[in-house]
């Protein structure tokens, strides 16, 4: 009988897999065809082969989307529940500006095997399964992660018949308020990420949000550190500009930079989405020089992460205040 079954399980990825080469499109790119192959190696085929086998899923359909560091295949259970599954690429290039990521993090202090592609890979996946799953308790929107074996993780798919969830890039709104909505969301987002979940995304952007039933969710968070990451606050910063551009290109009124990472920091504000958007009234009707000229310097000072970071003599002459703007 377990026989039948692996033989069984075999049969349907083969069947799947002879659907994806006779669905997928003639490639020339030299690097095109190292991607395919470097994500439906061997390996992968096995670790797929044992989902099956433990019904998991049941087919493996077509892919959803490529990246540089992971391909998205679609994915059916025996009771046809639509699945996203990401296989990460295990070329050890993919990963070799990583390290940013991972060092000095609290979660790998006993150090991540970057000599080791195929455990270093495994390792991301595993960090991405754990933050969506920290992410999730916490409230926010992200695909449910249902299993992560290897370097391949199964997820809640976003979308419906094979039709993934458009991403805020591709979104069209028919008014301007919708996208100002969408805004206050996303600053909600980002806020819960730091305070609840205690992350920092550090690839925060319309690329990687999804309109999915009238609720935006965040994905792809294998990068996202922990907010006491040596390079956290920065990320931040970063996550923040690139939210305000994009929204600024759809017309929608922003927050200014260094408002907005202050808005996700303090600890002392009274959060909610009403008070968000009071705030953002309150901007849209004073906005000067001087506060473009504040976020501009903002934009390239050197965030301190501790007390040690701080110049001596600023920490004499300071007022309590300060001390605590200084240090977060």
């Amino acid at each position: 009988e377990a026989n039948a079954v692996t033989t069984q399980a075999h049969n349907k990825l083969q069947t799947s897999i002879k659907k994806q080469d006779n669905n997928r499109i003639r490639v020339r790119d030299k690097s095109d065809r190292a991607t395919t192959e470097l994500v439906m190696d061997s390996r992968t085929r096995i670790i797929l082969l044992k989902l099956i086998k433990k019904q998991l899923l049941d087919e493996v359909s077509g892919c959803i989307s490529t990246g540089k560091e992971a391909n998205v295949y679609h994915a059916l259970n025996a009771s046809e529940e639509e699945f996203a599954v990401k296989i990460y690429k295990t070329s050890i290039l993919v990963f070799k500006d990583r390290n940013r990521y991972v060092d000095g993090e609290y979660r790998f202090r006993r150090g991540y095997c970057r000599h080791n592609p195929r455990k270093m890979v495994a390792m991301w996946a595993e960090k991405e399964f754990r933050n969506l799953s920290r992410m999730r308790a916490a409230g926010i929107a992200v695909p449910l992660p249902v299993a992560v074996k290897g370097h391949v993780l199964v997820m809640e798919f976003l979308g419906k018949h094979m039709i993934a969830a458009s991403t805020l890039k591709e979104v069209s709104f028919e008014t301007l308020e919708e996208w100002e909505e969408t805004y206050v969301s996303v600053v909600e987002i980002l806020r819960m990420m730091y305070h609840s979940c205690k992350l920092v995304h550090a690839d925060f952007s319309e690329y990687n949000l999804l309109l999915h039933q009238s609720k935006v969710y965040v994905i792809d968070v294998s990068q996202a550190v922990e907010f006491d990451h040596p390079m956290a606050l920065e990320f931040l910063r970063r996550d923040c500009a690139n939210i305000n551009s994009f929204f600024e290109s759809k017309g929608t009124g922003v927050f200014g930079l260094k408002q907005l990472f202050y808005l996700i920091v303090d600890k002392a504000l009274k959060f909610s989405r009403e008070r968000v958007r009071e705030l953002l009234k309150e901007r849209k009707e004073g906005v000067g020089e001087e506060d473009r000229f504040s976020d501009a310097l903002f934009k390239e000072l050197h965030i301190p992460r501790t007390l040690f970071e701080v110049e001596p003599e600023k920490l004499f002459t300071a007022s309590e205040e300060q001390l605590v703007s200084l240090v977060n």
